[in-house]
């Protein structure tokens, strides 16, 4: 996939603002009974071009919240904003979940449902129209998504690597 520009960054230094997308609970079947316990997928980002999600599992829902906000501030990424906005139009797969990201002209708003706009409003994402496709599953969409954002490169990195100024890459 797109791993290889993947940097990571230290979350202490960033004030990042968590979002739950999802709790969800979870019951293991044992000889005494049932025993429930929650599993919550959290973003965090800190509105400018970083974003992170993760996983929290535990038997209280404050719990899971904190570990799934750890696992998050351990997987950030950086994600390239421009305007607002996202440089050129992107598809993301992850499983069954397939993303449609398309960069929006100023005043749009996020254009996206549940998990997606999640992400893209902790990346610092203002103007975008983006698409669920297949599974709604948020584990998977938010993947997609994270894959989605992982693909687009900036238009200084394109005019470095066709030898061509930043004017004539806008341009044609």
């Amino acid at each position: 996939m797109a791993q290889a520009n993947i940097h990571r960054i230290k979350a202490s230094e960033l004030e990042l603002k968590e979002k739950v997308v999802e709790i969800r609970r979870v019951a293991k079947v044992t000889k005494g009974g049932r025993t429930f316990g929650f599993s919550v997928v959290v973003v965090v980002g800190n509105e400018d071009g970083i974003v992170g999600y993760g996983l929290g599992k535990a038997r209280e829902v404050t719990e899971a919240i904190s570990k799934g906000i750890d696992d998050a501030k351990k997987n950030l990424i950086q994600v390239p904003v421009l305007k607002g906005t996202i440089p050129h139009p992107q598809n993301g797969k992850f499983g069954a979940a397939k993303v449609i990201l398309k960069p929006a002209s100023g005043g749009t708003g996020v254009i996206a449902g549940g998990a997606m706009r999640a992400v893209l409003e902790s990346a610092g994402i203002r103007d975008v129209l983006a698409k669920s496709l297949g599974t709604s599953n948020p584990n998977n969409v938010i993947k997609a998504t994270i894959n989605a954002l992982l693909s687009l490169r900036q238009p200084i990195e394109i005019a470095q690597k066709r030898g061509v100024s930043l004017q004539k890459v806008f341009n044609g």
